[in-house]
């Protein structure tokens, strides 16, 4: 993730930190439904390398997954709980990946 790419009005940012069990489990289910829609689909960040960014953004803990649309943010996830649970963000926020 680049302070460019912060600026841009939507995304969907997977913020986690190197030594996080827990975001490396989040990490596995982004990983799966990228691989089924063959397309990138998350930004990534380091939370530890955007401290500013963070405290700006009121990231309360890591996994989140932050949802941003029409330069604000909607969501921040914090429980991925399962695949499921994160397609329901997607029909929500990246419907397009759906059509077809």
């Amino acid at each position: 993730m680049t302070e460019a790419q912060l600026q841009e009005d939507n995304y969907l940012l997977y913020i986690h930190t190197p030594f996080c069990g827990t975001c490396h489990l989040a990490r596995t289910i982004l990983d799966k439904i990228e691989a089924v829609h063959g397309e990138h689909i998350f930004f990534e960040m380091n939370a530890s390398l955007f401290p500013d960014f963070m405290q700006a953004a009121q990231v309360e803990s890591v996994p989140c997954l932050m949802i941003k649309q029409d330069g604000h943010i909607k969501e921040k996830v914090y429980a991925f709980q399962s695949t499921a649970n994160i397609y329901n963000y997607l029909l929500t926020y990246k419907p397009e990946l759906f059509v077809g």
